[in-house]
Parts: structure tokens; C-alpha cells; sequence
């Protein structure tokens, strides 16, 4: 899908993917920057921003993007077993750490869940399947299991 379709609205209060790509990456920078010793929330987070779609090239994007990537898994990388029950603070309220990542992935997952959806209505009939595709399980699931599907 080209680029320029990648800051289409379905409607004037939707997001477009631009717009869930910039939300998404500034949230993990906030979140999981110096995650176990300051406030998930920086003060300088700019979150209402995130929903404007900034004039970026498609480079730019994506680098925050993977900036954004970058973070989230370098703070995972750095935590230890100790660090699970350990408490971090989200816009001030407590979490354990274990309750801070399970926050966060299902926060990912729905805008993650956003993005496939609207790539999927912007590609049309070029969108290739994520999964099994419809009418395709008995021969995806023998491809598993080493078998010829039945008919």
C-alpha cells in the first residue's frame, strides 16, 4: 500500500495508521524509558499530539517507530526475575512491574488490532493474510501436522 494512504481517516474522529503509529511509539518512549526508576508518564510526552498526524516523510516514521520498538525491548531486556514484583508508577497509580507489561501488551494489541484492520480496508484486494486464510484450514492444519488434508 502506498505511503500516502497510510494518513487516511475513515471518518474525521478515526485514526489513521500514521496517527496509531505515532500514538504508539510515543507511548512506548514514555512508558518504558528509565521504566523501573521514573513515572511511565514523561512530562515531556506531548500525548495529544500523537492523534494529529505530524507531516512526516515515511523514513521519519518509521524511525520513531523503531525507536519507539527500541525502547520497549531494551527495558524488557534489562529486567531481571527480582524486577517483576517491583513497583512502577503509571500517571502516578502503582503497578507491579508484571502488572505494567501486561498493560502495556494489551494496549498494544488493540491498536495493534487497529492497524491490521485498517491495512487490510486500505490494501482492498492486495491485503495479504496475516493467518490462515478463509476456506484454507484443513490444508493449513495438515501442513502442521504432516498430513494430506481429508475430503
Amino acid at each position: 500500500m502506498p505511503f500516502e494512504r497510510w494518513g487516511h481517516r475513515l471518518d474525521p474522529d478515526a485514526n489513521s495508521i500514521v496517527t496509531l503509529m505515532l500514538h504508539l511509539c510515543g507511548n512506548m518512549r514514555s512508558r518504558w524509558t528509565d521504566f523501573l526508576t521514573r513515572d511511565g508518564e514523561k512530562p515531556d510526552r506531548d500525548r495529544d499530539a500523537e492523534f494529529e498526524d505530524a507531516a512526516l516523510d515515511r523514513e521519519a516514521l518509521l524511525a520513531r517507530w523503531e525507536a519507539g520498538w527500541e525502547c520497549l525491548f531494551g527495558a524488557l531486556a534489562g529486567l531481571g526475575d527480582a524486577d517483576l514484583d517491583r513497583t512502577v508508577l503509571i500517571r502516578a497509580q502503582a503497578h507491579t512491574v508484571f502488572e505494567a507489561i501486561d498493560r502495556q501488551l494489551a494496549h498494544y494489541a488493540v491498536h495493534t488490532g487497529q492497524l491490521i484492520l485498517l491495512a487490510k480496508h486500505l490494501a482492498g484486494p492486495a491485503w495479504t493474510t496475516l493467518s490462515v486464510p478463509r476456506g484454507g484450514t484443513v490444508a493449513f492444519n495438515a501442513g502442521l501436522m504432516g498430513k494430506q488434508p481429508e475430503r
